[in-house]
């Protein structure tokens, strides 16, 4: 399978529009050795075909699909590779991208959990809105580990399980979860054998989560924060990660201690890195850190081939 990051930042991208902090003011600058990142998303394809599946719709999905030629493959007048999109959660930033693709000529196929679905029909609706352009063909993601396909994909199969996390700030589980409100999501390609475990935002790692890390090629976990604090430190926020549904990469039960525990062959990825954290500065001590253990920053444009 191939996969290919689109976006790698958390909500806000980086530089965010209206931050100032040591990282935005410093890449806006040119004074911070980093790099630019658009809302976070990956596509994801079978290497024996051009259409895949898009998880996440980034309000950047426009910008996204403009640098990536291959979800444009220009088979006729409207073309897109994109045959499904799969939700992780019904944050902003990875599902009010849906609007961007309202002009389809069919109903877009959609993938989502129940808890999902009725955040983004009531609390926030994208998919009433919808209805009025192209409309949903919405599926329903189970969390039992049974997989799905998506036509048009062949040789992938997904499956979900759900994570400890947060629903949207405007989900009526915003303060009392539910199973569903976000999933991590194992994609096997059935050619290969290959896997590869996706989690943008991940608060705890629980059994069945670094079960299903351990069973894969690659991860692609929450990278959205480096410390607890680190919002309330920088006086941006009054929550700390694990509140908002996070887990920070460092300190004890962090990130970087999950991941050191995975088989040595087992390619680790942080994805959704929010603008504070200071592994974006890539000459930064807590970049070194990540070296260290074997840990990749996801960059937009980033390809993988598992």
């Amino acid at each position: 399978m191939r996969i290919t990051i689109l976006g790698s930042a958390a909500g806000g991208g980086f530089p965010q529009w209206n931050c100032n902090c040591r990282n935005c003011a410093g890449v806006r600058a040119g004074r911070l050795n980093a790099k630019p990142r658009t809302q976070s998303s990956i596509f994801v394809q079978p290497d024996t075909a051009l259409d895949g599946v898009l998880f996440n719709a980034s309000p950047d999905i426009l910008e996204q699909i403009r640098s990536h030629p291959t979800l444009q493959p220009n088979r006729a007048p409207r073309d897109t590779a994109i045959a499904g999109v799969v939700l992780m959660d019904g944050q902003v930033d990875h599902a009010t991208g849906l609007f961007m693709l309202r002009e389809r000529s069919s109903a877009l196929p959609l993938w989502c959990t129940d808890p999902v679905e009725e955040d983004l029909t009531q609390g926030n609706p994208v998919l009433r809105v919808l209805s009025h352009y192209c409309g949903v063909e919405r599926h329903r993601i189970d969390l039992d580990g049974t997989g799905f396909e998506v036509p048009g994909v062949p040789d992938l199969l997904f499956s979900a399980l759900p994570l400890s996390s947060k629903a949207a700030p405007y989900s009526p589980h915003r303060d009392d979860p539910v199973a569903g409100d976000n999933i991590g999501m194992t994609i096997r390609d059935r050619r290969s054998g290959k896997t590869a475990f996706y989690a943008p935002g991940l608060g705890a790692i629980t059994p069945a989560v670094f079960d299903a890390m351990c069973g894969a090629n690659a991860v692609f976990v929450d990278g959205t924060f480096w410390t607890d604090d680190e919002m309330p430190r920088l006086g941006l926020g009054r929550k700390h990660a694990r509140e908002i549904g996070h887990l920070p990469q460092s300190g004890p039960g962090g990130m970087v201690e999950w991941l050191a525990k995975l088989p040595a062959a087992t390619a680790r990825y942080l994805i959704h890195i929010n603008n504070t954290n200071p592994i974006l500065d890539e000459d930064s001590a807590e970049r070194a850190t990540l070296t260290r253990h074997g840990i990749v920053v996801c960059e937009d444009n980033m390809a993988i081939q598992l």
